[in-house]
């Protein structure tokens, strides 16, 4: 999956495709990537370049061509960008000349194509391939921990994370000695490691070795032993969490004692993630079976005498059980319950959620049905309320107690002056001068229903300022 080297950015001749850009100089070279693309009239921008930029002028204070150019390719920029209809009815032929004799891109731009949608389109591109690489990390880290509960656990990762960074991986024991090595020949690489092994010993995290040929980066497994992992390429921040993650992953498969708790962990994560499928398999292969749907959820403080599926999830223990299964199950518990609505198996997320959320809500045996019967506020994080609240009301300002009482009364009375006036024994004259101050103190307008909404809801909510 991840192939080393820096996050992949458009080619020149992408960018030059979307943003209607007419090549005049360097057809052949318009695969380079550009990393960014920097507006500049300057005589000279390299200082603010980093190499790999587009650089777009209009040619404004430009004199000389030739040694702007040679500054630019210098540089290591990856084209130029020349606008016309400003300072220049068309290219300049000697920048034409220059650009091509030294090699570098030329391409026109249009005086209708601004330069800023040019900057857009080469963000948003790159967004999208940064976004591409960190879900391809995720997709990696899945692959290892379905490797990691399948097989022999360790080796199996070893092998995932080789084929994931595209080099090899070699474990070893804690002398040193190569336990697994993939591909085979690989093996013979842990004696000129012997050093770093060492380092590691004395307490060093992780050791990265990067030479001319190869990258190397070796990491201690928790005591038990070693890994070392290379490729022919630089580990970019996305092969680097990877590993850490295949680190993770081959210590708990070395830790044999805590195997069926970690098992039933990394099934729920499976569930959590909508991978339903790989988590039967995963069970099939210790002889444990998922139920039929529909399920329920539950969330527990402890885990207890439980016949049904159970996994640890944060500071809770979360049961899943088919519905009909639920009776016998709430007959087994002594403790505190949050109780899902059922659904089919391939909605777990939702389901533990809203197990939680009962359970968090109530401390009883509460079904997250019942919570509807709290009202909406209910469910709403008292904490995370109570500071939201804290700042949208401040500027009423602490001084003003008659404009927070007053814009309760208001809202509480659906907007009608009358009768919120009456509520507060002001005349209404009064509560429109003050709910007018409170409109441009807090910058919304209290007749969009959203606002009126957001404000009911800070001042309603328990804890919040406007509850005293």
């Amino acid at each position: 999956m991840d192939k080393g080297g820096p996050t992949v950015a458009p080619s020149l001749r992408r960018i030059a495709s979307m943003a209607g850009l007419r090549v005049l100089v360097g057809a052949g070279a318009l695969d380079r990537p550009v990393r960014w693309v920097a507006v500049s009239e300057l005589e000279d921008p390299t200082p603010f370049l980093e190499g790999g930029e587009l650089v777009l002028t209009t040619g404004m204070r430009t004199a000389s061509w030739r040694p702007y150019i040679n500054r630019l390719v210098h540089r290591g920029v990856a084209g130029l960008g020349f606008g016309v209809g400003l300072s220049h009815a068309r290219v300049p032929a000697d920048l034409v000349t220059a650009a091509s004799e030294a090699g570098l891109p030329l391409v026109e731009v249009a005086q209708e194509t601004p330069f800023i949608a040019i900057g857009k389109a080469v963000s948003d591109l790159l967004a999208a391939e940064h976004y591409e690489e960190i879900r391809g990390a995720f997709e990696a880290q899945g692959r290892l921990t379905r490797a990691a509960l399948r097989g022999d656990g360790a080796a199996a990762v070893a092998d995932r994370l080789a084929r994931e960074i595209g080099g090899w991986v070699v474990l070893l024991d804690e002398t040193g000695t190569v336990r697994h090595a993939t591909p085979p020949e690989a093996g013979g690489r842990a004696a000129g490691l012997r050093g770093e092994f060492a380092r590691l010993k004395s307490g060093a995290a992780a050791i990265a070795l990067a030479g001319p040929e190869e990258n190397v980066v070796v990491q201690p497994l928790g005591g038990r032993g070693f890994f070392a992992v290379g490729a022919g390429h630089p580990f970019t921040p996305i092969s680097h969490a990877i590993v850490n993650a295949a680190a993770s992953l081959l210590t708990l498969a070395l830790e044999q004692g805590t195997a069926p708790e970690r098992l039933r962990s990394a099934v729920l994560r499976l569930l959590i993630a909508g991978e339903t499928g790989t988590a039967r398999e995963v069970l099939a292969d210790v002889g444990v079976t998922l139920p039929d749907d529909p399920v329920v959820a539950l969330a527990v403080s402890g885990s207890g005498p439980l016949r049904a599926f159970h996994a640890p999830h944060g500071d809770l223990t979360v049961v899943i059980c088919a519905e009909s299964e639920l009776p016998d199950v709430l007959d087994a518990l002594d403790e505190p319950v949050g109780i899902s609505l059922p659904g089919p198996l391939t909605c777990v997320a939702t389901a533990v959620d809203q197990a939680v959320r009962a359970y968090r809500a109530d401390r009883g045996k509460l079904g997250f049905a019942d919570l509807a019967g709290q009202g909406l506020l209910g469910l709403l994080d008292a904490g995370a309320v109570r500071a939201y609240a804290e700042v949208l009301l401040a500027p009423l300002g602490e001084r003003r107690g008659d404009l927070r009482e007053s814009l309760q009364a208001y809202l509480a009375c659906n907007g009608h002056w009358d009768a919120a006036a009456q509520r507060l024994g002001v005349h209404r004259h009064t509560l429109r001068y003050r709910m007018k101050k409170a409109a441009e103190l807090l910058g919304r307008d209290l007749d969009d229903p959203a606002a009126r909404a957001e404000l009911w809801i800070a001042l309603s909510a328990p804890g919040s300022p406007g509850t005293g």
